[in-house]
């Protein structure tokens, strides 16, 4: 064994030893580009005021700060409770919408169904045509009654005709002699949904249920239209309303004539921004190799 692998290496030529010593390289700098955005928003927001107004963002700072981390946590309450209507928003809204959108796509890929086309094309025309903010409006609050309710910001993202789309191509890619034999076997169409495409649709599901959950998760519009108790305040309205806070604040001790490099209405930009691209940033890893594969089954059997 050891004299195989001497020999193995004895072969490699020094073309072969520079040209993966070259592809190393390349990779370590495109990493490292990729991952200076996120280092410097999370070193910026630990920069005072008089710095980033006299030498902008800098990678390392000259003196560190956490102004704009106790300018946040300044009521825990409100930003824990964010949080809370943040993940249970985020959980619900993935789960209901992977199923949704599962069995849409599965509906649209079977070939026996006659209305396919029709219901594909009523999808894919949402993508052009919305109902209007003010129809929509009066739909939730007048006729469904989702005024300061959680599901006001989960029922608008539950379907999305992208992802619908991509679980039908997807499905594409699995044989229809399985869908035959569970038939002959007697199974009916939600067992077979179920218990046999569910299972093999694991990297499509991760890959929608990414996007979805992303989605949820960076939710703040539809909170600013229906939303109006601060217990059911999603994390991202939050975060802009504590801007515009410091803001204002900052316009008022510009008219009082009051110091404003005190006031962390830079820094506070990038620690936003940590607070809430942290947890995504930390749950991708787990999903990475999903998402990589079923983005591309779906890409290419379109």
């Amino acid at each position: 064994m050891m004299k195989s692998n001497q020999t193995g290496k004895r072969h490699q030529s020094g073309s072969d030893i520079a040209m993966e010593s070259s592809f190393y390289v390349v990779l370590t700098l495109l990493t490292l580009i990729c991952l200076f955005p996120f280092v410097l928003m999370i070193t910026s927001s630990f920069m005072n005021e008089n710095e980033i107004a006299r030498d902008g963002f800098k990678l390392i700072p000259q003196t560190w700060s956490t102004a704009a981390y106790q300018t946040l946590f300044a009521n825990p309450r409100k930003l824990i409770s964010s949080y809370r209507v943040t993940i249970l928003i985020t959980a619900i809204g993935t789960v209901l919408g992977l199923l949704i959108m599962s069995m849409a796509g599965y509906v649209l890929n079977r070939k026996d169904f006659k209305y396919r086309n029709g219901f594909s094309f009523f999808i894919y025309f949402t993508t052009l045509f919305s109902g209007g903010l003010v129809p929509t409006y009066i739909l939730y609050v007048r006729y469904l009654g989702l005024k300061d309710s959680l599901w006001a910001m989960i029922f608008p993202g539950l379907a999305s005709a992208w992802s619908i789309f991509l679980m039908r191509n997807f499905l594409k890619s699995i044989p229809d002699s399985l869908y035959e034999s569970a038939t002959i076997d007697g199974a009916g169409d939600f067992r077979i949904y179920w218990q046999i495409f569910m299972p093999l649709s694991v990297p499509a599901l991760a890959t929608v249920g990414l996007f979805t959950a992303i989605a949820f998760w960076n939710e703040w519009y539809n909170a600013m239209l229906y939303i109006s108790k601060d217990t059911l305040v999603p994390l991202q309205y939050y975060l802009q309303k504590m801007i515009n806070q410091t803001n204002i604040q900052q316009l008022l001790a510009q008219g009082v004539a009051i110091d404003t490099t005190k006031l962390p209405t830079q820094s506070i930009k990038m620690a936003v921004a940590v607070m809430a691209t942290g947890p995504v940033i930390l749950f991708y890893p787990f999903v990475q190799r999903y998402f990589v594969s079923g983005l591309t089954i779906g890409a290419v059997k379109g």
